[in-house]
């Protein structure tokens, strides 16, 4: 454990910068008016302020109203995914003593995340830094105001676009420890790994640091949301251990109505994910609209095939975690691939995660709750690769950078899921000791038998 904690020196690399980031769009207007009756003598003397006035609308980017109005909807809609989305889905699956829990945790890990990023995550991984962070220069929203642009967007609507991003990724990590962990050490937690594991990866990915430098792509979360969260929950299932009865008594999702519910909620909710992360509405964001579906269905699709071939009966849960594994894949891939190539991304992602929740789990024993590693972990890691291959002209991506290579945007994406691996497991084997020695990760025996919802919170979910 202190070869661990020693590692703790990675996080003393992240440094505070000063300069915000212009995240400008160019935008050039020319407009030339020639009259038959000027001199070429005065032609001659207009060409300079002609020439002038592209450079001047380059450094006046406007707002787009048209734009703007999209990013609130796709901000709200990324809402709907988490709350009630992703709270009914993982609700769903938990045993009825410990639904409302799930919800508690949901819902309030959401709540702290959105304040503590107006405070500081914002600025850490949005303003200019270093390669792993960014600076305190726009703490607070500092020097934020309703003139401040993000492109063609108020820079309030894309901070609060990145909020909603950041504020449901620790919400997925519930699901890896659900039914057993405190409610004090899910917030404790929460507060530390958005600072040191989120803050960070955002930056790398989006802010300008290490990994968008590499020429890594990741259209809207497959390394910072997906695999980001799904290690933490993985960390977490292992560190805490089995919840008791695991593996001896059956634990049935007591409610897959509400699953169900879930599951479609994030399915309509992921459209603003996707196609919002184009920060416009405009062509490429179309194409993002159509891959997302495609993908998801696919993978729906993919799995209950799956489950049929292999189990005799295809089930209402397979084709959940089927769309959720479908939509995690084809996230970092969306506006770099065609149709045809989130079909096959979505329907072989399925496969991926099918293996990770039944064989992989059941081969190292581990109990991660509500599968978090193996839908959003495995599905995450497959669609980061994918991303690399589908991307190609001859298979209907948008094609490669200048210079690179099928197999060189491969190496960079391995890479950048490599780099997420190391960086979020480490920090997250940190912070879960940190956390269990000032207040201890799990309930007691006692207190997990009887149910998180009567002796965490004083309340039952159904007054039957």
């Amino acid at each position: 454990m202190k070869k661990i904690l020693s590692m703790l020196s990675l996080v003393a690399l992240i440094g505070l910068a000063a300069t915000p980031v212009s995240y400008a769009e160019e935008v050039v207007t020319e407009t030339i008016t020639v009259q038959e009756t000027v001199t070429s003598e005065a032609a001659a003397a207009e060409a300079p302020a002609a020439e002038a006035a592209p450079a001047a609308a380059e450094a006046a980017p406007t707002l787009d109203v048209g734009n703007t109005a999209f990013m609130i909807v796709a901000t709200v809609l990324v809402i709907l995914m988490t709350i009630p989305g992703l709270a009914l889905f993982y609700g769903g699956l938990v045993r009825q003593k410990n639904m409302l829990s799930v919800l508690m945790q949901v819902f309030v890990v959401f709540s702290l995340v959105s304040v503590l990023w107006a405070a500081y995550g914002y600025s850490m991984a949005f303003s200019e830094g270093n390669a792993i962070v960014g600076g305190l220069s726009k703490a607070f929203l500092s020097g934020i105001t309703t003139d401040s642009l993000t492109g063609t967007i108020p820079e309030y609507v894309f901070l609060t676009f990145q909020m909603i991003f950041a504020a449901l990724t620790p919400a997925l990590i519930v699901g890896g420890f659900a039914e057993r962990m405190k409610f004090s050490a899910v917030l404790l937690f929460t507060a530390l790994w958005v600072t040191f594991a989120y803050v960070p990866m955002a930056h790398m990915v989006w802010g300008g640091g290490y990994l968008a430098e590499l020429g890594a792509k990741d259209f809207a979360g497959g390394t910072v949301v997906h695999i980001n969260a799904g290690v933490a929950a993985l960390v977490g299932a292992l560190l805490l251990g089995k919840r008791i009865g695991y593996g001896k008594e059956a634990m049935p999702p007591h409610n897959l109505v509400m699953t169900m519910i879930g599951a479609s909620l994030l399915w309509v909710g992921w459209f603003g994910f996707n196609v919002g992360s184009e920060l416009a509405a405009d062509a490429t964001a179309g194409m993002v609209l159509v891959n997302t579906q495609l993908a998801t269905a696919a993978a729906v699709l993919g799995w209950i095939f799956a489950e049929w071939l292999f189990r005799g009966k295809p089930s209402m849960l397979g084709a959940a975690s089927g769309a959720v594994a479908g939509l995690v894949a084809i996230t970092p891939a969306c506006g770099f691939i065609g149709p045809m190539g989130s079909i096959i991304l979505g329907f072989t992602a399925s496969f991926v995660s099918l293996w990770g929740v039944t064989k992989l789990k059941g081969a190292l024993g581990y109990d991660d709750s509500l599968d978090v590693f193996g839908v959003h972990g495995l599905s995450g890691i497959w669609g980061a690769v994918g991303t690399g291959v589908l991307m190609a002209p001859g298979l209907g991506g948008v094609g490669y950078a200048e210079g690179v290579t099928m197999g060189g945007q491969v190496t960079t994406q391995i890479i950048a899921v490599v780099v997420t691996l190391i960086w979020t497991g480490i920090v997250s084997v940190i912070l879960y000791k940190v956390v269990d020695a000032v207040v201890g990760l799990r309930v007691s025996e006692e207190y997990e038998r009887e149910g998180l919802d009567t002796t965490e919170h004083g309340e039952r979910a159904y007054s039957l």
